[in-house]
């Protein structure tokens, strides 16, 4: 589970810088509907900010629940 949490949040990070940059004219085909669109800017700061979210949610369940070494 949290490796999978982790794999999700890295994913929706790349693919909303992919989004952005597109949107910004500095990656993809001009004949992309997704090429100098601002309003794909907008989506893809938030799909960036809902990967950011969910690693930091995995972040906080790997120190909450991380097991304490018992002493022998």
């Amino acid at each position: 589970m949290k490796i999978l949490l982790e794999v999700i949040g890295i994913v929706l990070v790349l693919i909303g810088l992919v989004f952005t940059a597109q949107s910004e004219s500095y990656i993809g085909p001009q004949s992309s509907f997704m090429y100098s669109n601002p309003s794909w800017t907008i989506n893809g700061l938030m799909v960036i900010i809902a990967g950011v979210i969910i690693l930091v949610v995995d972040i906080t369940i790997r120190i909450v629940y991380h097991p304490k070494p018992r002493n022998k």
